[in-house]
């Protein structure tokens, strides 16, 4: 019989006698195609998994010579083996290596697995299909072959291979000798030490061996373990195991078989195997690119979380429940009220079940209820997610739909955790879903989520108030028990006036902790002549006496630090950085450092990242009740203006930045104290929007509906680049609209224009080609009347970018001369390179390449006088267009590669990409093969690296020349290639709204 053994080191074995394969790289291609047995591997995904994503020249032809060799091996092999077959063939989809399953070790492992997990069956029959499954076992996976890809493949394998190590053992104990798993688990154990359910099976067989000194042993070494190196408590697993020991439970005594486990397997895991990219039977493309970036988002947990044992359990039940139902996405829904501790109690789990989920841990606060109302969207979680794993916004489609698409894939055969906290309602939730085995969602609301039970099968639990009991216990964590002895009868009415809400506990508990000598009692009659109440947020919930507790912890305050804190109930949310703050309150930012210590310090406010604050919703509206009943109106409005002030004027410095210009128009003088952001260059700017650009939207809304219309659409204009070059287009659209209204308002046609063009580029963004035509028009003729020559040139550029992409050239060769005309007029040198390029690439559309190689040369000289790298890279592109179509082809390559060198300095790599498919086309017309594939699989793998859709119209002209479907044999073709994937190459436009 043939086997081939990839579980170990690689090889081919016939009967009893080894086959040699021949050198490292053969064993690697021949693995590359045994994983995936049965089915046809592209060349590409062959030379990727044996070269890596940067393969050296030649990497095809030595594929094409391994191949050839391990055809006539599997032929030779199969006449030496008698019946059984194994074949290597060439199909359309490329390579097919055709062997029955049994054959490949690594599959007739996982079909042993998958039978042992069929209802129905024994637990004899399953240990002896468990044992089998793990003697296939003969040591490292893939040994003798290196690189990504086989690091990936053993890590996926590793995985399954304890998870099954560790169900035989339970299995093994219930019917046979317990002391035949003790060593082959004490090994795993070794290597994986926080691996509970390993943990828990070896303390368990050792507990029924009659060796409970051991089993109590070992339950220590691994709760000082889980401690020191997770900060995590043991699960209810292991802790239900140290209390079986403890109470001297006898263990149920094992059903003896004549068979015994004559092999010890080896180790890892905790849930039940799950199909990874490289082993899945049918690999998503999505996950076969997974990005680079493994999320860990989870905030913080509560320093001396305390109770919530029954809940905790009943989370840890759902956990498990996905040992037996391993094809189903697990969804739990916390709901309560305002205030009860949903959010601390989903952390506080989600940080215990962490090592469950080695792909990531996403977490996002869904904003349902707020006391601005600002809800998130589902398309803003999404896209939130998809930066989470690093996905880059070319990658990232149009529309909810399509996004929340992308990042179930992303999710597919991973284990990832999801926590969607402070949800509306289920609509809210169903796009963040997973919608593949492995994951488990944890979702948050005051609402009880009952659609999500019907429709997706979630698990509902109700987080009650706390019981008197664990209210006392709360306390005790924070007072000590002497303390709380002491004060018995006021300790009794404190518990009682908090009415069981975490929230104003803990901030008893703060304020006593901060006075050790303060009587209880003291605070006990402060609750109890309390003449104000907040009122009860979702249907009258008992948490009347919350605003008592929050009031007299604001009279404790310094004056600063509550003048400070009633400022903050104007701000727009969801959370606020310090140098915006100390704005808002007119202060220096080491002053505003120190009053936000002491906010923090009382549990007034949260610093849930470092340097920024945010509230909790309740104390949002009792700091939003204080500012409107003790600031006057003009002390709200100068200090609104002031924080509008700073975030207008930073964002300015940051677009400019972002998008140099020769005479960017000056903003009027910020009020005294806004004190905007110093940023120094591209980078910072990059940074303070990635991190403000939600405030700032929230910002330009508040602006709208305080009466500062100015501010609205100058801070919108400002936003625009940065929303633009990160996709962020239906927010752009919201956000111009919202301007537009404000410049009519204030009846500014600087403003008015900017926002039509601002509308058009989203608009056009968006594929909505009329109405951003629309909005161009109305543009052009609000600057012609302002007579700003910048503003005319932007958006001709615009309608000139839009037009050729709809297939009117001349209409956009039109535009680009009138947006030429505009930025000379403007003394404008780097905007003239750009439609200079652009007017040279649109004639090269139309066929004149010698008019369009004066205006490259034109528009490059330029480019290099101004420093603008991009604009550089962009014309050496044109210039090997035109000179690829002047039959000049080396000087054609020279320019593709200044541009390929160009775009990969500037990090622009889509168009890097395109610049190579470029250069692959022209070594293929001058019969130089090897450089165009060389070329092409660069091109390749760096759309990977992108993890741009099969779909993508870039990838899709890569795969069809590397197929050689595009010409045959590398023939010169009649005319050169025109590449469909190829845009007016413009460089990036400056989006401030100057006249």
């Amino acid at each position: 019989m043939i086997q081939l053994r990839l579980l170990g080191p690689v090889e081919l074995v016939a009967g009893e006698r080894s086959v040699e394969i021949g050198p490292p790289q053969r064993r690697a291609v021949l693995a590359a195609l045994a994983v995936d047995a049965g089915r046809p591997v592209p060349a590409d995904v062959l030379i990727q998994r044996v070269w890596g994503v940067s393969p050296p020249d030649g990497a095809r032809r030595a594929l094409h010579a391994h191949i050839a060799r391990l055809r006539r091996l599997c032929e030779q092999t199969t006449n030496d083996g008698g019946d059984a077959q194994l074949c290597l063939l060439r199909r359309s989809g490329g390579y097919l290596l055709e062997a029955p399953p049994d054959q490949v070790d690594v599959l007739r492992f996982r079909r042993l697995a998958d039978r042992a997990r069929e209802t129905g069956r024994t637990d004899d029959d399953r240990a002896a299909l468990l044992r089998e499954a793990l003697r296939l076992w003969h040591g490292e996976p893939l040994a003798d072959v290196g690189g990504q890809w086989a690091e990936r493949v053993r890590e996926a394998w590793r995985r399954q291979y304890v998870d099954l190590t560790v169900g035989w053992a339970a299995v093994e104990s219930r019917v046979g000798d317990p002391v035949t798993v003790i060593g082959p688990l004490t090994d795993l154990l070794d290597e994986f030490p926080l691996v509970e359910p390993l943990a828990e099976t070896l303390i368990r067989a050792l507990h029924a061996a009659g060796r409970g000194a051991e089993a109590l042993e070992r339950f220590a070494t691994v709760r000082r373990l889980l401690a020191e190196e997770l900060g995590a408590d043991p699960g209810p697993g292991l802790r239900d195991a140290h209390r079986t020991i403890l109470r001297r439970t006898p263990p149920a005594p094992a059903r003896r078989t004549a068979h015994r486990q004559t092999s010890e397997p080896a180790p890892h895991a905790s849930l039940p195997a799950r199909p990874s990219p490289e082993t899945s039977s049918e690999p998503s493309p999505a996950t076969a690119r997974w990005p680079g970036a493994i999320p860990a988002q989870l905030p913080m947990g509560v320093r001396s979380f305390t109770g919530r044992s029954d809940e905790l359990a009943q989370l840890d039940m759902i956990l498990a429940s996905a040992e037996v139902q391993p094809s189903a996405v697990v969804i739990s829904a916390l709901s309560g009220t305002a205030g009860v501790g949903k959010t601390a109690l989903a952390v506080h789990w989600a940080r215990r079940a962490q090592p469950a989920f080695p792909d990531g841990q996403l977490y996002v606060n869904l904003r349902g209820f707020g006391s601005d109302g600002s809800v998130m969207s589902p398309a803003e979680a999404v896209r939130g997610f998809l930066d989470a794993f690093g996905v880059p916004p070319a990658r990232v489609p149009v529309g909810l739909e399509a996004q929340a698409g992308l990042y179930r894939s992303l999710l597919a055969g991973r284990r990832v955790l999801v926590v969607l906290d402070n949800a509306r309602d289920a609509e809210q939730v169903r796009p963040l879903l997973p919608g593949a085995p492995g994951c488990l969602a944890l979702v948050t609301s005051r609402r009880l989520l009952t659609g999500l039970a019907v429709a997706e099968g979630a698990h509902l639990l109700t987080v009650d108030l706390l019981t008197s009991g664990q209210a006392r216990e709360l306390l005790t964590g924070r007072l000590g028990v002497s303390r709380m002895n002491a004060e018995h009868a006021a300790v009794g009415e404190i518990v009682g006036r908090c009415a069981g809400l975490p929230l104003a506990l803990a901030i008893v508990g703060a304020r006593a902790a901060a006075r050790p000598r303060f009587p209880l009692a003291a605070l006990a009659d402060e609750l109890r002549r309390a003449d104000h109440r907040l009122d009860a947020l979702d249907g009258g919930e008992a948490t009347s006496q919350v605003r008592a507790v929050f009031s007299w912890s604001y009279e404790a305050l310094s004056p600063g630090a509550a003048g400070l804190f009633r400022l903050l109930g104007l701000h727009p949310g969801p959370d606020a950085a310090l140098p915006a703050i100390a704005a808002l309150g007119g202060i220096p930012v080491s002053r505003a450092a120190a009053l936000l210590a002491e906010l923090v310090g009382g549990h007034l406010l949260t610093e849930h990242a470092p340097g920024r604050y945010t509230f909790h919703d309740l104390l949002r509206v009792y700091a939003a009740e204080l500012v409107d009943s003790i600031d006057s109106d003009q002390e709200r409005r100068t200090a609104v203006h002031r924080l509008l002030d700073h975030y207008l004027h930073t964002a300015h410095t940051a677009d400019v930045l972002l998008t140099p210009q020769p005479n960017p128009v000056p903003l009027p003088p910020a009020l005294l104290g806004a004190a905007p952001e110093a940023l120094a260059d591209h980078e910072q700017a990059q940074t303070w929007f990635a991190a403000e650009h939600t405030v700032l939207v929230a910002a330009v809304e508040q602006a709208g509906a305080s009466g500062f219309d100015r501010h609205s659409w100058q801070l919108a204009a400002a936003l625009t680049t940065f929303l633009d070059r990160h996709g962020y287009w239906r927010v752009l659209a919201a956000l111009q609209t919202s301007a537009l209204e404000a410049a009519r308002r204030q009846g500014d046609r600087a403003g008015r224009a900017g926002a039509h063009r601002g509308l058009g580029l989203a608009q056009d963004r968006l594929d909505r080609g009329e109405d951003a035509r629309g909005h161009y028009l109305r543009a052009l003729d609000l600057f012609a009347e302002l007579g700003s020559d910048a503003g005319q040139a932007r958006t001709h550029q615009h309608l000139a970018r839009m037009s050729a992409t709809r297939g009117s050239p001349q209409q956009a060769l039109d535009h680009a001369g009138h947006s030429l005309k505009h930025y000379r007029a403007a003394a404008d040198r780097a905007g003239q390179s750009a439609a200079l390029n652009h007017i040279g690439w649109l004639n090269a559309q139309l066929g004149d390449h010698h008019e369009a190689l004066v205006h490259c040369r034109q528009a490059l000289e330029l480019a290099q006088e101004t420093g603008d790298l991009n604009g550089q890279a962009h014309t050496w592109d044109s210039l090997g267009y035109i000179q690829h179509h002047l039959g000049r082809h080396g000087q054609a390559v020279d320019c593709y590669r200044q541009a390929v060198d160009l775009f990969h300095r500037t990090g622009d790599r889509q168009s890097e990409a395109a610049g190579l498919l470029c250069l692959g086309d022209i070594h293929r017309v001058t019969a130089r093969p090897d450089a165009a594939r060389t070329a092409w699989t660069r091109a390749l793998a760096i759309t990977d690296e992108l993890a741009l859709p099969d779909t993508d119209p870039l990838r899709t002209e890569l795969r069809t020349r590397l197929d050689g479907q595009a010409q045959p044999a590398f023939e010169p073709p009649e005319q050169p290639p025109q590449p469909a994937v190829r845009a007016v190459p413009v460089r990036g436009l400056p989006e401030t709204s100057a006249s």
